[in-house]
């Protein structure tokens, strides 16, 4: 069915470059990243961690995959390259940690609980500093990159570092000793960053640790897996390996920019408004990604379809829509649907199915 000429698509991209992850370099790890198994698909073997290491829980108070999503994964390349522990590159240059990053400042706003990822004591904190984007004219994080955070000590030379907590929401303070899932904080704006995130850093005498691949000296391998990771059992399954993701999707009443998607809240249309667009938010793309949406009426008519070509190069987070100003007659009532889809080497890598009713 043809595409009315009545309709509009856009897009707005941030390259994995040029997207501040808002997190300061760490200790780099002790890794030969460039080695790659001859087979991506065979699982790899089985390391356990260090018996001594704390077993980690999820440390934020959301459900990966609806209310957060895990953003960038640790630098596991020493040098000016990325790469994470999968061999992929849902990561940047020097990225000391593991950024767990919720869907918008809305989100933020309302408060989102940090946790304490193992039993411990808090050795040591920073509050007072201001949850503004480091994209705001002005801003200076020099020497405060991890923002308000928190770090606790969970022995035999383990530790973990919260960043970029909301200010004045720590509720601990040094010399506490806390338990897994114990509140620390909320995930706030401060220091390096210019979206809302918890980052999570693992350290081991002083050498930052990949929680998803701790054994010094491993090189990335596409077939680990979470039992070779200091994650607990739960936490491992939830947290597999995801090449990209959808951070956002929904219907507006106009145009929608990156702001105001990143602020939330966006109103949905109605049945008088003068235009429906549908949009998407998705990150980890890959070089190659061929990314369609497509919005339809209640009786399956292709109201609007956008179809990109392949992307240049990674995209640490894209946003597009497609939508359609309103007919004559106005807009009919029932279930209106976009689908958005990733075609990465001729298969679908992502998807995403959601409906508006009049």
């Amino acid at each position: 069915m043809g595409v009315s000429p009545m309709t509009f698509a856009r897009c707005a991209t941030l390259s994995a470059l040029a997207l501040l992850a808002g997190c300061g370099g760490g200790t780099p790890a002790a890794t030969e990243p460039k080695a790659q198994p001859a087979s991506a698909t065979a699982p790899a073997p089985v390391t356990p961690p260090p018996a001594d290491a704390p077993r980690l829980a999820l440390p934020i108070a959301c459900e990966i995959g609806v209310t957060c999503e895990l953003q960038n994964y640790l630098d596991r390349d020493p040098g000016p390259a990325e790469q994470d522990y999968r061999c992929g590159r849902r990561t940047y240059e020097a990225h000391g940690g593991i950024d767990f990053r919720l869907l918008d400042m809305a989100a933020q706003r309302a408060g989102v609980a940090v946790l304490a990822a193992a039993p411990g004591k808090v050795s040591r904190l920073r509050d007072g500093v201001e949850d503004i984007s480091v994209r705001t004219p002005g801003v200076d994080v020099s020497n405060r990159q991890c923002g308000n955070g928190v770090v606790v000590d969970h022995g035999s030379g383990w530790e973990t570092q919260y960043c970029h907590l909301a200010r004045g929401s720590i509720i601990v303070k040094a010399g506490d000793t806390i338990v897994t899932g114990q509140p620390l904080a909320k995930v706030g704006l401060s220091g390096n960053t210019e979206y809302p995130h918890l980052h999570l850093t693992v350290r081991h005498n002083g050498v930052t640790i990949d929680p998803f691949a701790p054994t010094p000296g491993a090189a990335c391998d596409p077939g680990t897996g979470p039992a070779s990771s200091l994650w607990d059992g739960p936490t491992g399954q939830m947290l597999a390996y995801q090449d990209g993701a959808v951070l956002n999707a929904g219907f507006a009443a106009g145009p929608v920019a990156p702001e105001a998607v990143e602020a939330g809240g966006i109103p949905q249309p109605t049945a008088a408004s003068a235009m429906m667009i549908a949009y998407v938010r998705a990150i980890g793309l890959k070089g190659g990604d061929v990314q369609e949406i497509t919005l339809t009426a209640p009786g399956g008519e292709v109201l609007a379809q956008s179809r990109l070509a392949p992307l240049d190069r990674d995209k640490a987070q894209y946003l597009l829509y497609a939508g359609k100003k309103r007919p004559g007659s106005g807009w009919p009532q029932g279930v209106y649907t976009a689908r958005y889809i990733v075609i990465r080497s001729g298969a679908t890598a992502l998807q995403r199915e959601y409906r508006l009713t009049f």
